[in-house]
């Protein structure tokens, strides 16, 4: 046999042998297992009834109105706290005020029996902190925390899924003693709205 004939089988040898350590790496074991996984966030869902909280007319100077209303957690989440945010229009009747009619409407937010502990307290009807309209104007406080309606030895704030607090709040118009009669005929459209906040992340 010629050396290139041998040449030629042996090249034509070793791509076979190649081909055949090839064609073996395809030969092994497997196993597989799927994971299904979900995400399902929750809901924040405040309800405010009535959504009127206050309609009145014939007001005057040391008059006072009492209402109640009802803030409701109907979501899935819990919620750590509502922001209340104040705005009003007034309507000036006989176009001669000199002051705003908001300042002379003070907001007194009674005590939160939702937030009080059982026996602590007996004085219900008391007023936990007040400010007029037209201060409010300007802040955003948390209406189911301390301070607004809770004073601060008591309970904390927030809303857990399903529950729900009711909140008393005290309007008055207040006499100062002084000439108030630029507000005679004078109407003041007042806005509320409450805001729920979600708390902090946690570990799931």
């Amino acid at each position: 046999m010629s050396i290139k004939k041998k040449l030629g089988m042996g090249i034509a040898t070793g791509v076979l042998a190649v081909g055949l350590i090839g064609g073996g790496t395809f030969a092994y074991f497997s196993d597989t297992e799927t994971s299904n996984n979900t995400f399902a966030a929750g809901t924040l869902d405040l309800t405010l009834k009535p959504t009127e909280i206050i309609n009145v007319n014939n007001i005057k100077p040391g008059d006072w109105m009492n209402r109640s209303f009802k803030l409701k957690n109907d979501g899935s989440l819990d919620i750590s706290k509502v922001l209340l945010s104040t705005d009003y229009t007034v309507t000036d009747a006989n176009g001669n005020n000199n002051d705003d009619f908001g300042k002379h409407i003070r907001v007194n937010f009674m005590w939160n029996k939702d937030k009080s502990i059982t026996g602590s307290w007996t004085g219900l009807d008391q007023v936990v902190w007040y400010t007029t309209l037209d201060e409010l104007k300007g802040m955003s406080p948390d209406a189911v925390a301390n301070k607004v309606f809770v004073p601060h030895f008591e309970e904390k704030g927030g809303l857990k899924a399903g529950d729900s607090d009711t909140l008393d709040v005290q309007f008055e118009f207040v006499e100062n003693n002084q000439d108030q009669n630029e507000f005679q005929g004078d109407s003041l459209n007042l806005t509320w709205k409450f805001e729920a906040k979600q708390g902090k992340g946690v570990s799931k």
